[in-house]
């Protein structure tokens, strides 16, 4: 079966907390999930030193994220994304559309 590596939202509306989880391409955003990798909270936080840029905290057990990436699991956009920011993946960049793209229709 397809395996996904993905974010299962929690928390308050208006307050989102994700679990980053692996679970079945099928199964529900909320469902039991196989594993839970770790939490992303995207309510930026001030830094503890009170300068600089706020913070988004990501706790991730990164061995366990480099197990299911190695035995095939794929990540959904966001997770991806999540995953580059820590180093484990590289990023997608979406540069501007091309050209090419634009004329598939001859027109």
């Amino acid at each position: 079966m397809v395996l996904k590596i993905r974010l299962a939202r929690f928390g308050k509306r208006n307050a989102p907390f994700y679990n980053i989880v692996v679970a079945h391409a099928r199964t529900a955003r909320n469902g039991k999930p196989l594993e839970v990798l770790g939490t992303y909270d995207p309510v930026p936080k001030p830094p503890p030193s009170g300068e600089g840029k706020a913070i988004k905290d990501i706790k991730l057990d990164t061995s366990r994220a480099k197990y299911w990436l190695g035995v095939g699991a794929q990540p959904s956009e966001p997770a991806w994304r999540l995953l580059s920011m820590i180093g484990l993946l590289e990023p997608k960049y979406h540069g501007p559309p091309s050209v090419e793209a634009d004329n598939v229709g001859g027109r």
